[in-house]
């Protein structure tokens, strides 16, 4: 299920206090990246990267090809960094906030 704008804020803000854990460089995205990510997506549940200088592909690309390999949701794509998200079934530590319905 995808994220609302006010889940989607809730985790930018969560995101803010975190540093930055995965780095995207020349080597691209490969199998050993995809594995750490899915490794700290399942430990945090949110995760930041960056996309160093010698890569060459953009933030907005490295977040696309990491969030559909690890099937995790993109939450914000600023300048050279991301963050992803990927909620953990068997023990969940994010508790995102519910949208309202409308009358």
């Amino acid at each position: 299920m995808p994220l609302t704008s006010k889940q989607r804020a809730q985790l930018r803000g969560l995101a803010a206090a975190e540093d930055t854990i995965i780095q995207v460089g020349k080597g691209g995205i490969n199998d050993n990246l995809i594995a750490s990510v899915n490794a700290a997506l399942k430990a945090r549940e949110l995760v930041k990267g960056r996309v160093l200088e010698n890569s060459m592909l953009s933030a907005r690309e490295a977040c696309d090809a990491l969030s559909e390999a690890c099937k995790a949701e993109q939450v914000q794509v600023i300048g050279t960094k991301f963050v992803l998200y990927k909620r953990n079934d068997k023990e969940p530590g994010i508790v995102l906030v519910k949208e309202k319905k409308k009358a």
